[in-house]
């Protein structure tokens, strides 16, 4: 078990990003729709971001009223062939460490019952791909406890970005973890 602490990446040029990854077969996308948050708070809530399906509505209220129009063309759901919505991604967008707005890759979930079966990549790509259409850069937050997650950014390209001496334990703890060189963009002083 790896200690918990939140990191930060960023990636300078996310529109270089290989995003044409494609989904095994039987799967598709679709755009979030009204109605859809119950879905996504379920989603997310056995995925083990959230400890209750009113929480995590809790949360995509607080953060996306108001938002409804982005969320139609920003926020992704990975299906099956039973048209099961079964993952989640969202191509968003926020403030990066100078209050720049720029991308951010938000709220990644795959139900439990479907992890390990090649659908990460592809769904990242979907946020990605979203995000490549109206910004240059983007950022995502994590925690050290999703470390398989963080292995799949840094192969996307986003680097990790020191804000904090905590950064460095983090990071020293995901690299002897995921068994690879991780190097710093930005350092905080």
């Amino acid at each position: 078990m790896i200690k918990y602490f939140k990191v930060r990446m960023i990636h300078n040029n996310i529109r270089e990003v290989n995003t044409n990854i494609p989904l095994p077969q039987g799967y598709y996308f679709r755009n979030f729709k009204d109605g859809d948050q119950e879905i996504w708070a379920q989603i997310e809530t056995a995925a083990g971001e959230f400890s209750s399906i009113d929480k995590a509505l809790k949360r995509f209220r607080y953060e996306f009223t108001g938002f409804e129009t982005e969320l139609r063309s920003r926020c992704f759901f990975l299906c099956d062939r039973n048209d099961r919505a079964i993952g989640t991604s969202m191509g968003w967008y926020g403030q990066d460490l100078n209050g720049e707005i720029i991308g951010r890759l938000h709220w990644i979930a795959i139900h439990p019952d479907y992890q390990g079966k090649k659908l990460g990549k592809p769904l990242v790509a979907r946020a990605i791909k979203r995000m490549q259409q109206s910004h240059a850069k983007a950022y995502l937050t994590s925690q050290t406890t999703s470390w398989k997650a963080i292995n799949m950014y840094l192969d996307f390209g986003f680097v990790p970005s020191y804000t904090s001496d905590d950064c460095k334990i983090a990071w020293k703890l995901l690299a002897s973890k995921l068994n690879r060189k991780i190097s710093p963009l930005h350092q905080k002083g």
